[in-house]
């Protein structure tokens, strides 16, 4: 059996009001409903350390993923391609790009998208908590397997009409009774919940589900929104760390569930609480195996129309809608980063357990295929990891329409490169 130990550790990021919220294309930081909290464990075992992150905020870009790469490695004595930092994705939260806001920086009338002084001390503190974790480290023996469908939650964002195009869009809330009424779409049901056990001692519980995290946003309440509530409604009753990471959510939202309404948060956390009270309760105990670690660099081809020419002109212009600015600002800071790859990463555990690392907005058909690569194993997939390209669609997604092909920054051929580098992580 392999020698493993786990240290946890978790921080508020303490976000001051005011601050810019979605990248400051919504209303700012006027009231803390709950805290925004970076959680994770470090695994220490023959190889070298691994960490994994999850951050309650909007998105962490480019160059801010790199930087809380390094400096959670240095904190774990590891390397950063062994850290994996995933956003929850809510929207009333931060969204970092620090190579965009010096960009934004430098315009005039254009508002701030992120306070980089606050950002680094967050990255600080949460390396420093990581610091202090080690010293308490515990032995992992077994590890627990459980997984339980998810009721009226997700569903399809993307509603496609018989002449091929987009008919219906349901966001996180949709008020159009007519596509709330149209079916659930292609969507991953289950939630998946992965335990670490020292024995009879429970000591974290990683789940993984794939759907947009809002149920409402834009009115300056900072919020964990439902995800959040149902994690530590977890966390407090069993008395033991709960992670959550979003899977492969850029076309799965709440939308046919939710029209808007504020109780809605409370139902549809009620209904991921239960999904992993189920799924843990349901969960097979197994014994550890060997916990490797596997990465896979790959290079997303960026769209090439708006040409940089025509984002900086639209960077630059007074006129135009700050989010549209502030967007083709962090457009030219994925284009900058050519030379510099993606990194995604598989944490194996023993022969049963596969956990990918995914970036960016994935649509669900890449959490799909990544099971079918491995399917007689338990595959658990976080996306929103660097989220640098935004929406990574299919390829077919394009010629149907419809918002996230317009809102990302890849082209269609990523499609390909992404699912090879998936098999590639998942073969034996």
């Amino acid at each position: 059996m392999s020698r493993l130990h786990l240290a946890r550790f978790k921080v508020d990021t303490q976000i001051p009001l005011g601050h810019p919220l979605c990248g400051g294309w919504i209303a700012p930081a006027a009231a803390i409903t709950e805290p925004l909290y970076a959680q994770g464990v470090v695994l220490l075992g023959e190889e070298a350390p691994i960490v994994l992150c999850a951050v309650d905020w909007c998105g962490i870009n480019n160059d801010a993923f790199r930087v809380w790469t390094e400096k959670l490695a240095q904190a774990a004595h590891t390397t950063p391609e062994r850290v994996a930092v995933h956003c929850v994705h809510q929207h009333n939260a931060p969204f970092a790009d620090l190579a965009a806001e010096a960009r934004i920086a430098r315009q005039k009338g254009l508002s701030s998208s992120l306070d980089v002084r606050w950002f680094e001390q967050v990255v600080q503190r949460v390396a420093e908590t990581i610091r202090e974790a080690l010293g308490q480290t515990e032995k992992v023996t077994h590890i627990g397997l459980g997984q339980a469908p998810v009721e009226k939650v997700a569903s399809n964002r993307r509603v496609i009409g018989p002449d091929g195009k987009i008919r219906w869009w349901r966001g996180s809330s949709c008020r159009d009774a007519e596509a709330r009424a149209q079916p659930e779409g292609l969507i991953d049901p289950l939630l998946k919940s992965v335990q670490f056990w020292n024995d009879d001692r429970l000591l974290a519980v990683l789940h993984y589900y794939a759907c947009h995290p809002m149920s409402y946003y834009g009115d300056g309440l900072v919020t964990s929104d439902f995800v959040g509530l149902a994690r530590e409604a977890r966390t407090k009753e069993t008395e033991t760390p709960h992670l959550y990471f979003t899977g492969c959510a850029g076309d799965i939202a709440a939308g046919k569930y939710n029209d808007g309404d504020k109780p809605n948060r409370f139902l549809l956390a009620r209904r991921i609480y239960e999904a992993m009270r189920i799924a843990e309760q349901k969960a097979e105990r197994v014994p550890l195996g060997n916990a490797t670690w596997k990465t896979q660099p790959i290079r997303l081809p960026s769209l090439t129309s708006p040409t940089d020419e025509e984002l900086e002109r639209t960077l630059a212009d007074e006129k135009a809608n700050r989010a549209v600015r502030a967007r083709a600002a962090m457009q030219l800071s994925f284009r900058a980063r050519r030379d510099r790859p993606i990194v995604l990463s598989c944490l194996r555990l023993g022969e049963a357990v596969r956990i990918v690392h995914l970036p960016g907005e994935p649509f669900v058909e890449f959490q799909l295929h990544a099971q079918k690569c491995s399917p007689q194993r338990f595959v658990a997939v976080a996306g929103y990891g660097d989220g640098g390209p935004w929406y990574i669609p299919t390829a077919s997604a394009y010629a149907e329409g419809g918002y996230e092909p317009s809102a990302s920054f890849v082209s269609p051929e990523a499609e390909k490169p992404l699912r090879e580098a998936l098999r590639v992580l998942l073969a034996d």
